[in-house]
């Protein structure tokens, strides 16, 4: 239900503390399923779901301010910072190549 809900919209802020009573679990208890069903913490694999979202539009030209705010960034630098800790390079020169 939680990750149906973020694939289909990247820019959901809640936290799992928050979809706890939709999920009728604790958020301790939705953070053990997400890290034994993906292998990774929540904040980790929202980021990879938002980074994945981003991409079609920066390839297709999508200024940087539109995408971050799309895909769940407060500001451009959130997003750009969170890109080049995943891919190693800015989305500009990712895209560059």
């Amino acid at each position: 239900m939680v990750a149906e809900a973020l694939l289909d919209n990247p820019a959901d802020d809640r936290t799992l503390a928050d979809w706890g009573p939709h999920a009728a679990a604790s958020s301790r208890t939705l953070a053990r399923a997400f890290r034994a069903e993906t292998g990774m913490t929540f904040a980790q694999w929202r980021t990879q779901i938002r980074l994945a979202a981003s991409l079609t539009p920066l390839a297709d030209g999508v200024p940087v301010t539109r995408i971050a705010a799309r895909v769940g960034y407060r500001s451009a630098s959130a997003y750009v910072a969170a890109f080049r800790r995943a891919v190693g390079t800015s989305p500009g020169q990712y895209f560059a190549r």
